[in-house]
């Protein structure tokens, strides 16, 4: 196990690495604002992910229609020029460790089921990050250019999200990460949906992971990150 896995697990050294986690990305999210677009719209039943496989849904399935309050539909998008590896090598990189993307000290990938240094429909991970709670995921999708999570009992919020990336040209990859997200519960719907305190933690940090795959390229980030929020009413979702 790494250093940077030992000091994610608690307590008391996750505990201690989380607050410090926090501090290092409240500090990177107000630097990195200068260089993101954020955009809210409102959204509607078209924002709702894809069902998951039915060979990947049991009894610790997590979906949007378990959560509460609004769903978050976002995508976080960056272009990168001048890279030295094209889109399938990031998300090939990506998917055998991906805290090479994560920003250090912030957030860190525990694989809990699956073998190590590949990705596999079914796998699982357990992501550690700057807050009391961790977020167990499950592998829903993986190809060249993709990979797709969704949330377990025990996370924070219900939802999917995905990575993914493309070539666009000589040199020039698009890396986008989207997420589909509600809260887990009522305290949090409070927390995320109506403070706001757990849309700007992940802004946060998906902003960061994509300053990290630009680095992984080889290349330079071409314009901001682009960030666009899609609210849906509770009301509005039939799930």
């Amino acid at each position: 196990m790494s250093l940077r896995r030992a000091f994610s697990r608690r307590p008391p050294l996750g505990r201690l690495r989380r607050g410090w986690g926090a501090l290092i990305m409240t500090s990177r999210h107000l630097r990195a604002l200068p260089i993101t677009r954020r955009r809210r719209v409102s959204g509607d039943v078209t924002d709702l992910p894809a069902p998951w496989p039915l060979a990947l849904v049991d009894d610790r399935t997590k979906t949007v229609a378990d959560g509460y309050g609004a769903l978050f539909h976002r995508t976080f998008t960056v272009r990168v020029v001048d890279t030295e590896h094209g889109a399938g090598d990031l998300i090939e990189t990506l998917s055998r460790d991906l805290d090479r993307g994560a920003p250090p000290h912030v957030v860190t990938f525990a694989r809990e089921r699956g073998e190590p240094g590949r990705m596999m429909l079914g796998d699982e991970y357990r992501v550690y990050m700057p807050a009391p709670w961790d977020g167990p995921v499950r592998v829903l999708a993986r190809t060249a250019y993709l990979f797709r999570f969704g949330t377990l009992a025990g996370h924070l919020e219900a939802g999917m999200i995905e990575f993914r990336a493309s070539d666009e040209g000589s040199g020039v990859v698009d890396f986008t990460i989207e997420v589909w997200s509600r809260a887990g519960d009522r305290a949090a719907e409070f927390v995320y949906g109506r403070l706001g305190v757990g849309q700007e933690v992940q802004a946060a940090l998906w902003v960061q992971f994509c300053l990290g795959a630009v680095r992984l390229t080889g290349g330079r980030r071409d314009g901001p990150v682009h960030e666009v929020t899609r609210r849906v009413p509770a009301a509005e979702l039939a799930v």
